[in-house]
């Protein structure tokens, strides 16, 4: 005498016609098959919703800069350099001492005019990396 097991007969899993097409759509009716499953991961789009860098915190200025990283817009350098915090006290290109201590990271701040002063403060130097560093930070910025 044979065994079998219920599960892997193929009789015994429709029993209701013989055609199982008609039994399959009442199943994925049953289980609601026709719903779009939602995306686990999402890199928005660096174009399409720009955000304005002259009145911007510091974390969200990092999160877009994020976005941007890894959907490949900027690379590794531009992304540290924008991801180091301000710093408490900076020069303006004029020499006047700017006090930075209370910008925070929920604060709004002029990204784009502060990385375009140091980037003309460092031309004024003569330093190559970090122009050329704060160079396409300021190209980012600039969208």
């Amino acid at each position: 005498m044979e065994i079998l097991s219920v599960r892997s007969s193929p009789n015994f899993l429709f029993r209701e016609n013989s055609d199982n097409s008609s039994s399959y759509t009442e199943l994925e009716a049953q289980f609601g098959t026709a719903t779009k499953a939602q995306t686990a991961f999402h890199i928005d789009e660096t174009n399409a919703d720009t955000p304005d860098f002259s009145a911007i915190s510091a974390s969200e200025l990092r999160q877009y800069a994020r976005q941007s990283f890894d959907a490949g817009a900027i690379d590794q350098d531009t992304f540290a350099a924008i991801s180091e915090p301000l710093p408490m006290r900076t020069i303006d290109p004029s020499g006047n001492i700017l006090d930075l201590s209370d910008i925070t990271d929920a604060t709004s701040f002029n990204f784009r005019d502060y990385y375009k002063d140091q980037l003309q403060i460092a031309t004024s130097i003569g330093d190559p990396q970090t122009v050329a560093r704060l160079d396409s930070v300021v190209s980012f910025l600039n969208v």
